[in-house]
């Protein structure tokens, strides 16, 4: 589409065969056969040829569904259903025709992203992987995620990496989507949402981001400012609300991997793949900073691991949900947090590494209060979560667009399966 806006239309499909009839018209082809005479040897073998033809294509009729049933057995996706996100748009095979019914699907504090739902979305496919921070060219991710009015979802038309110069500052009503092709950010910059809301990231590789230089940059409704240089966070979150992560992979950075700050609230980070990573996510900006007594982040079905220190995550004031995620392994902490918030750890699995001194789940910044309750969790190999308050204030206040069902600890290796960016066909199940 070269970076063209388009109204996306579902397809039909075609009926389903009618077997019954099929099979009736081949047996009658069958009977007519035999009663035709043979007059020569080479008639004979037209009929013989014929008769084999009719047997193999029955035959074909009876054992095609069930090599479809024994397909479909030896790729058992049960678990799918364990993850209230992924069983809400994982089990369509028709997902890449609307696309947008992924805004449905989001739990936690975030809510359902309704307004990347409705009418009025533009799509824009990425298909260029260069990347002008000034003058971004028409095709380009930046283009797409900074230029476009009203709402827009972002698609790219094939694999591709993507060393930005400087930071993408996303626009209100984005949703960058990355399924159906394999898309890293890497080298370069990180994603923000800054004063944004209503924002989707879902489906990215982001790496190995380093650090940037100051210039100009393109920022939401075309505006072009000069910046000085930036954080060097994989996606970063500030003064923002409704922000959905998703499903992507991100290791190996300068800072964070995920921080949301400065009086960010309603965010799901959730089904993220954390690896090889030292401080990997915080939530507050920091303890001088009281608008984060507002923030409001839900943390769910991701996995922490291999090779992540700390920050799993680390939280400065405000309220936060962490759910039905897989922790393998920390160095200095996996939890931990100061500036009094309030945190339940609900139904997580905490695997402690071999190390006699890397057993502690949670650690709270010395002089601090919070308040903090582990609900269901599941501790192995020595885990220990031994600071815990006992009041029952640390329940999310979750609206009913909001609410899900918590898994239990021993579930989430079957939750968790598929954190990360997935590798889905447009043309069949996710």
């Amino acid at each position: 589409m070269d970076g063209n806006l388009s109204q996306s239309a579902t397809p039909s499909h075609p009926p389903v065969a009618d077997n019954q009839k099929c099979h009736s018209y081949q047996q009658t082809q069958f009977s007519n056969t035999l009663n035709k005479p043979a007059h020569s040897l080479p008639g004979l073998i037209t009929k013989l040829t014929m008769v084999l033809s009719v047997k193999l294509s029955l035959s074909f009729l009876v054992l095609a569904p069930l090599l479809a049933l024994a397909s479909s057995k030896s790729k058992d996706r049960s678990y799918i259903n364990k993850n209230a996100i992924d069983r809400c748009w994982r089990n369509d095979p028709h997902w890449a025709s609307a696309r947008k019914d992924l805004a449905w699907c989001s739990i936690g504090y975030a809510g359902k992203m309704k307004k990347l739902a409705g009418s009025g979305v533009k799509y824009y496919e990425v298909t260029d992987s260069s990347d002008d921070p000034e003058k971004p060219k028409e095709g380009t991710l930046r283009y797409g995620a900074t230029t476009i009015p009203g709402k827009v979802w972002i698609t790219f038309k094939s694999d591709m990496t993507i060393k930005l110069k400087i930071p993408i500052f996303i626009s209100n009503l984005t949703a960058i989507d990355g399924r159906g092709a394999t898309v890293h950010i890497a080298g370069g910059s990180g994603l923000v949402v800054d004063k944004g809301s209503n924002v989707i990231i879902h489906g990215l590789h982001i790496h190995d981001i380093q650090s940037t230089s100051s210039g100009k940059v393109m920022m939401p409704a075309g505006r072009v400012v000069s910046i000085s240089r930036q954080d060097l966070d994989a996606i970063s979150i500030k003064t923002s609300t409704k922000v959905w992560v998703d499903h992507n992979t991100l290791y190996r950075g300068k800072d964070g991997l995920v921080d949301v700050t400065h009086g960010s609230r309603r965010v799901t980070v959730s089904n993220n793949l954390f690896k090889e990573h030292d401080k990997v996510m915080l939530l507050g900006h920091d303890d001088s900073f009281v608008q984060d007594k507002e923030m409001r982040v839900t943390v769910a079905y991701n996995h922490f691991g291999p090779d992540c220190r700390q920050r799993m995550p680390r939280i400065r004031h405000g309220r936060v949900h962490v759910a039905n995620n897989y922790h393998d392994g920390w160095y200095e902490y996996a939890i931990g947090g100061g500036a009094n918030p309030t945190i339940m750890s609900e139904g997580n699995l905490y695997i402690a590494t071999d190390r006699p001194d890397h057993k502690k789940v949670a650690w709270r910044e010395s002089g601090h209060n919070w308040h903090v309750k582990s609900v269901g969790d599941v501790f192995a190999n020595g885990a220990v979560f031994s600071l815990q308050a006992t009041d029952e204030n640390t329940k999310p206040p979750y609206g009913q667009k909001q609410r899900f069902d918590v898994g239990s600890g021993n579930d989430v290796p079957e939750i968790t399966k598929d954190a990360g960016a997935l590798s889905c066909s447009t043309s069949k199940l996710c």
